[in-house]
């Protein structure tokens, strides 16, 4: 591991999770509240001169039932829209993911659209086309899959309906 690609010892503190749960929080209320005129653009890491675009993603929880919203960056690939479990690298993948798994029929927001999708998690064939296309778009990526152990989700995002 190059010394750029060393994970940081501070992702194993329980706060970080705390701190990308309320960032992620906030961003969403701001999206929502002016339909994607805030925070469409992710400016943050290797993003910060070439900004990444946002969806908010809706998902159900598996327990508990309650509705949720998670801000991602996406790749459109043709009629599909695909996200990264990656959580910034740490250890284990986002709740997301997981009520994902549980319940695949959604929507996300993009700007001022709904769109309704069905998840499903890209085969290790698709995995291998789509990742260079996901570490072009966000170098970070890469240095968050170098950060963990587990294999980072590419979670592909069809539309319904």
């Amino acid at each position: 591991m190059s010394k750029a690609n060393k994970r940081p010892s501070q992702l194993d503190s329980p706060v970080v999770g705390q701190i990308i749960k309320y960032v992620s929080r906030a961003h969403a209320w701001i999206y929502r509240k002016t339909s994607g005129a805030v925070g469409i653009n992710w400016r943050i890491g290797s993003a910060l001169r070439k900004p990444v675009r946002t969806l908010l993603l809706h998902h159900r929880g598996r327990r508990s039932g309650k509705s949720f919203i998670a801000p991602l960056l996406y790749l459109p690939d043709g009629d599909n829209i695909v996200v990264v479990a990656s959580q910034g690298g740490l250890a284990n993948h986002p709740q997301w993911y997981f009520n994902l798994r549980h319940n695949p029929d959604t929507t996300v927001q993009i700007g001022k659209q709904v769109l309704p999708v069905r998840a499903r998690v890209a085969q290790q064939q698709e995995r291998a086309a789509l990742w260079p296309k996901l570490v072009e778009l966000y170098a970070d990526f890469d240095t968050y899959q170098a950060w963990t152990d587990r294999e980072i989700p590419v979670v592909i995002l069809e539309p319904r309906g």
